[in-house]
């Protein structure tokens, strides 16, 4: 792994997993997830990782239009390096999920790197209560729903964008994920230095304990030796507590509401600058540096702000 005393926090502004209904403070408009994001940024985030919503309900769409109407006004305010998805939502084809990336030609997109249940049935069990009529079914359908990304799939969208020089975030949410990715780098479809993500603690994927923490880096060590950056992201609760870890290792961080809506036990978190500040207090804790986007762009060798299409 690559290692440098200067940790690039990712902040998730958005997503596809929470509903609107279960915060007050998630961005669904165009206007609140720039200014989220705009918020990370200036509060210590290197990268911001960006979903689209539909403004009318909060359903996640991938929609490359509804993405023009903030990306241009977080470039032209903020020097943050700027994360699209290529997950989309579970609930759609690689075909849809793909066009952000594709036509926007971001610095860095996100990509999956297996199928996988993607189980967010069990949120029924604490919020009851839903303002649109797409909310409740996207949660409990999830038992029956597999997350789409067959290695067909995954060669589609690296070969798609590989004349726009995007930088991808590999997403491992497993150990096999890991083993996806060394087969993709030996097929050349994935350039060094490699943006490895494990993700914890979501329902079908890898735990978030401390031996699935340590597992995951000593395989990436094992497979991707120095050609590799490591960052983590834990799901809820354990957002903060694996981020701390990744940096005490050496690794990078993601945090955002995204991935946990909480700000501790039972306080929403009114802000992704919130988590963004909570979890640089424990970089710093650290006696490590938070990343600037600038440093980011060096240490990731990314293809500069300037050199996308919005």
């Amino acid at each position: 792994m690559a290692k440098s005393r200067k940790v690039i926090i990712t902040c998730a502004v958005t997503g596809a997993i929470h509903t609107p209904s279960m915060s007050p403070y998630l961005p669904v408009t165009p206007d609140e997830i720039r200014d989220a994001a705009l918020g990370a940024a200036e509060a210590g985030a290197a990268i911001v990782h960006l979903h689209a919503r539909d403004p009318q309900n909060g359903k996640p769409t991938q929609d490359p239009d509804e993405f023009r109407k903030f990306l241009p006004a977080i470039k032209a305010k903020s020097n943050v390096v700027i994360n699209l998805t290529t997950g989309g939502a579970p609930t759609m084809g690689v075909e849809e999920r793909l066009q952000p990336a594709l036509q926007l030609k971001p610095e860095v997109a996100s990509l999956n790197m297996g199928s996988m249940n993607f189980g967010l049935y069990e949120m029924l069990g604490r919020f009851k209560d839903f303002k649109y009529d797409w909310e409740k079914p996207y949660l409990a359908e999830s038992d029956d729903r597999i997350f789409r990304n067959t290695f067909k799939d995954i060669a589609y969208i690296l070969e798609s964008c590989s004349a726009n020089q995007t930088r991808f975030e590999i997403e491992c949410y497993d150990i096999g994920h890991l083993y996806t990715a060394a087969h993709f780098i030996d097929r050349g479809l994935i350039k060094p230095p490699f943006l490895i993500q494990s993700v914890f603690g979501l329902r079908g994927g890898i735990g978030n304990d401390v031996e699935d923490v340590m597992h995951m880096k000593r395989t990436a060590d094992r497979l991707f030796g120095e050609d590799y950056f490591w960052s983590v992201l834990g799901a809820g609760r354990g957002q903060i507590p694996i981020a701390t870890m990744s940096a005490a290792m050496g690794g990078h961080t993601r945090v955002g509401l995204e991935d946990s809506l909480w700000d501790g036990p039972g306080h929403l978190a009114k802000s992704n600058a919130d988590q963004v500040k909570r979890i640089r207090t424990v970089i710093e804790a650290l006696s490590l540096e938070v990343a600037t986007p600038d440093d980011a762009r060096e240490m990731l060798k990314l293809k500069g702000g300037n050199n996308v299409a919005f």
